[in-house]
């Protein structure tokens, strides 16, 4: 595919789309109303995102080191960050109760990422009394105008079957489905915050300038986005489970917002953490740039995970809720005992109905492709 991309640039069959902010915001704004940029949104909020687009679009062109897919991959995801802003103010302008839906006290899994937060996370969302975020809404937050159909979960599965043909790991890296609970990641990435980006691209002045910018504006769209789904799927009243290794840099932004959540904080041991999560980036990037090395991915990624280690630590130390901590191996060898002593720190009530559930998850992640992942760092450091 990025062979083909480079032939259709280089014979005039499609041009090269460049990684401008002007040019992606006219490109993402198209269609939509100038008010729509702002919406309800403070003034601090609008010039974050303005930020954030300059800065990223600068490390894109200086460092990422992009081929043509990689480079066609950020505008497109760029683009439909812009396209997704636009669209969810002026949702917010016509609907702005939507973004004020009250909600039940949300539960956050927090940790490492590559420390067990997904398969805790569906665990606890599986429990007929919580809720999750369908794939398809964390990658999409844009609900349908009342009375017609929501075409999310079609367009995810038609896009998770192109993703597949682009990168064969997908599934062993995280098992997705279209209306599977999963993190909003997307959420904060409509926002442009870094998480999804560094993971893909080597963008380091960007990682910096996001680790030391105020994350505040972030998660107010974050919060917009959450009571706006809970209000469209109808489940406000039930707590939605909430996870994303961003939280780990972020706690106390996200607390700010959605001060009544409940935290779980998942562990695992610090050189898996790292070797699993340098295997993911490495994935995830090696279709997209020639210029890739292992040892600078073990570098960064050990500074960024010993980064958000510190930051989740220090927000811990002042939070006085309900608190479960977690351990990957406990949860791998009895994952009921590890339920049962997380709902009895957060006070919640187990039933037999939530472990039925959850053990039909456990049984469908059991059989994932994600098992095949701890093998492919070998095949990256043997290419």
């Amino acid at each position: 595919m990025n062979r083909a991309i480079t032939n259709m640039w280089k014979r005039g069959l499609t041009v090269q789309p460049p990684l401008d902010p002007d040019f992606l915001w006219a490109k993402g704004s198209r269609g939509f109303a100038r008010e729509d940029e702002v919406s309800i949104r403070a003034p601090e909020d609008v010039a974050d995102f303005r930020a954030r687009l300059e800065a990223l679009c600068r490390s894109l062109r200086e460092e990422a080191g992009l081929n043509a897919l990689g480079h066609t991959m950020a505008y497109g995801q760029i683009v439909a960050a812009i396209e997704k802003r636009h669209a969810l103010g002026r949702l917010w302008r016509e609907r702005p109760e939507l973004a004020e839906t009250d909600i039940a006290p949300p539960i956050a899994v927090v940790g490492q990422m590559r420390a067990g937060t997904t398969r805790l996370h569906r665990l606890l969302a599986a429990d007929p009394r919580h809720a999750g975020t369908r794939f398809c809404n964390a990658v999409d937050p844009v609900p349908p105008a009342p009375g017609h159909f929501d075409w999310r979960p079609l367009k995810m599965r038609a896009g998770l079957a192109i993703a597949r043909l682009v990168n064969p790991w997908l599934d062993s890296q995280h098992p997705f489905g279209a209306t599977r609970a999963d993190e909003e990641l997307g959420w904060l990435t409509t926002a442009l915050d870094v998480c999804a980006f560094e993971a893909q691209w080597h963008i380091p002045s960007y990682v910096r300038f996001s680790e030391g910018r105020d994350a505040a504006p972030l998660y107010r769209e974050f919060a917009r986005i959450l009571r706006t789904d809970a209000a469209y799927m109808g489940d406000a009243e039930r707590p939605r489970v909430l996870k994303c290794p961003k939280f780990a840099e972020d706690i106390p932004a996200l607390l700010a917002e959605l001060p009544a959540t409940r935290l779980i904080v998942t562990r695992r041991e610090p050189e898996d953490v790292l070797a699993s999560s340098v295997s993911l980036v490495a994935a995830q990037s090696a279709f997209q740039s020639g210029d890739l090395s292992l040892e600078r991915m073990r570098l960064e990624w050990e500074r960024k995970l010993a980064l958000r280690e510190a930051r989740m630590a220090a927000a811990l130390d002042h939070f006085d809720g309900p608190l479960a901590k977690v351990d990957f191996t406990a949860l791998g060898r009895d994952w009921q005992a590890e339920i049962a002593q997380i709902y009895t720190a957060l006070g919640l009530t187990l039933t037999d109905a939530a472990l039925q559930a959850m053990g039909a998850e456990q049984a469908r992640a059991a059989n994932g492709a994600h098992h095949a992942h701890r093998s492919q760092i070998a095949g990256f450091s043997a290419s």
